[in-house]
């Protein structure tokens, strides 16, 4: 089945964070930077989660998913903010934070 270029994105990032700053980190991310990803105009909203049934030895995983109308919302995103916004997190964090990303396509939602 052919997803039209419209078909909702979510980009996912995944974040193993050190025991020492995971508090604070979450508070940021709630406070400060989630909505500042959404101000960029490429989201609508976001999911934060927390990863279960994996190994926090050196901290526990976030996963966060920004909900993105389009694909072009998203490339805009990629095109202009994605540099910025991973800086900002580097910046403030350093290496007490390991993050990788993922792009997801909605199929359906039920």
């Amino acid at each position: 089945m052919e997803q039209s270029a419209q078909s909702a994105i979510i980009y996912n990032v995944t974040t193993k964070v050190a025991h020492t700053i995971a508090e604070k980190w979450l508070q940021w991310m709630h406070e400060e930077f989630i909505q500042r990803m959404i101000d960029t105009g490429c989201f609508t909203g976001a999911t934060v989660l927390r990863l279960i049934e994996v190994d926090e030895t050196e901290g526990p995983t976030y996963a966060v998913q920004y909900n993105s109308p389009g694909k072009e919302d998203y490339n805009l995103f990629i095109a202009n903010h994605s540099e910025r916004m991973s800086r900002i997190a580097n910046n403030k964090w350093g290496t007490s934070i390991i993050s990788f990303r993922s792009v997801l396509q909605v199929v359906d939602r039920l």
